[in-house]
């Protein structure tokens, strides 16, 4: 214990003694407790012993208590002493002391260029609804390269880009009660929300006007919020999702953004009923996972694309049922008045009215591409039909989770390519060209960048 005074902080170190061969080996995990009032003296000298949290052990005991004791009763007595302020990982431990700020390495841009580079930088402190994540792997989106270069004209330098994180738990706060130290996690495009505006109320908290992005914002503490493209994040427990046990990271990370950004509208807009034929305009990142998240709820579908290059990959490997070039207007007026939606996954201007007349009266046109330019069309191609355009945003908390179970019961993953941290511009550079099928996915944990 450090400190005997009330207030001081109490770091308590568990062991696991052996009763056949007496070896004592430290324990995974430490407990971090604040005393709630004036500890009888005797506690102060305590050294408990580890026992497992999942049963009583009967092959433990404790080197201050000659008597085998439950650990339920152990826990009883800890917790009547001390709030806890956080239940950590040795590793977390060995990286430094949960009151102290932790030094981290990642890629950064630092100008509109939009090249990266190594950045060191700081985290904050282990807050008691924190989860202090160690990234394994980070998913690269479109929406990156606009931030790294400032298409948006609100990008904060030095910026670690990355939304589509996935990690595992080190360590987790006193009031963290959905993860623990292990588990694998995901982070996606938002850190923080107000809570108690109508749409964090509503648990759409992406529509929240204080919503708080993974990176290039300002988090509540004043800190800069970097991404994923780094070697850990804290991040709060209502922004941390559990990936699925049997689901490979690598193939989760692009579902944190790609996946959840196409899964929400079909889930808002009522369209996840079987039997209703849809289109997916741009066969990328989002388009991909588009067609088989889409397919998966028995969708009739038609991939939209400028030209034909992509039709084998759609109709043979994403299992699209039809393909259709924009630019054959024969072929678009066979399909005309026949979509009860388009999802728009183009990231570019582009001219909505070739699209608006594919879709039956009612039909949706749904924006998801970030675009800065304005998009054109004429009204009475809205106003006969009673079609509507609209768009969607990421998706809420709650339907990433739905999404993530939908994917893991259909046995649906993403189509990637796995590369280093040193090859990151690269793929930046392909990936404005549009040359990847269909996601990188950056292997963080596993590059020497970060080792060295």
């Amino acid at each position: 214990m450090i400190g005997g005074k009330k207030g001081s902080i109490a770091i308590f170190t568990y062991h696991h003694r052996h009763r056949e061969t007496e070896s004592i080996t430290n324990s995974p995990f430490l407990l971090v407790c604040q005393p709630s009032h004036e500890p009888p003296s005797n506690h102060l000298s305590l050294f408990f012993s580890f026992f497992s949290i999942k049963s009583n052990s009967s092959t433990s005991q404790s080197s201050a208590i000659p008597t085998p004791f439950p650990t339920s009763s152990l826990l009883l007595l800890l917790l009547s002493v001390f709030n806890p302020l956080a239940v950590i990982s040795r590793q977390s431990a060995e990286m430094g002391s949960i009151d102290k700020e932790r030094t981290i390495v990642g890629l950064a841009a630092t100008d509109p260029s939009g090249h990266l580079s190594p950045y060191t930088f700081t985290l904050r402190n282990t807050g008691p609804e924190d989860v202090f994540i160690k990234v394994m792997c980070c998913g690269v989106c479109h929406t990156d390269i606009h931030q790294v270069k400032n298409d948006l004209g609100m990008s904060r330098y030095p910026m670690v880009p990355g939304h589509e994180v996935i990690g595992e738990v080190v360590e987790v706060g006193s009031e963290v009660t959905k993860f623990s130290a292990g588990d694998v996690v995901g982070v996606g495009c938002l850190v923080g929300c107000c809570r108690s505006c109508m749409a964090c109320d509503s648990d759409i908290e992406q529509y929240c006007n204080k919503k708080i992005w993974s990176y290039n914002d300002v988090h509540t503490d004043g800190k800069p919020t970097q991404g994923g493209f780094a070697e850990s994040m804290v991040v709060d427990q209502k922004f941390v999702v559990k990936i699925p046990d049997g689901m490979s990271p690598e193939q989760a990370a692009p579902l944190l953004c790609a996946g959840v950004t196409v899964y929400s509208p079909l889930n808002h807009f009522g369209l996840k009923k079987p039997g209703l034929r849809g289109g997916i305009l741009g066969l990328g990142g989002v388009g991909h996972m588009g067609v088989k998240i889409a397919k998966a709820m028995g969708h009739h579908i038609t991939v939209i694309s400028s030209s034909d290059k992509k039709r084998v990959e759609a109709l043979d490997h994403l299992g699209a049922d039809d393909y259709l070039v924009s630019s054959d207007a024969a072929k678009m007026q066979e399909v005309a008045d026949s979509l009860d939606y388009i999802i728009d996954t183009v990231p570019v201007n582009h001219p909505l009215e070739p699209y608006l007349s594919l879709l039956k009266v009612d039909g949706k046109l749904i924006l998801m591409g970030v675009i800065n330019t304005p998009l054109q069309f004429i009204s009475p191609m809205v106003m006969l039909g009673r079609k509507v355009i609209t768009g969607s945003f990421i998706g809420s908390m709650k339907e990433t989770e739905e999404m993530l179970d939908f994917c893991k019961e259909k046995g649906l993953s993403s189509m990637i390519e796995v590369v280093n941290m040193d090859y990151v511009n690269t793929a930046l550079e392909r990936l404005e060209k549009n040359d990847v099928r269909y996601r990188f996915v950056v292997d963080v944990a596993g590059s020497k960048l970060l080792q060295q």
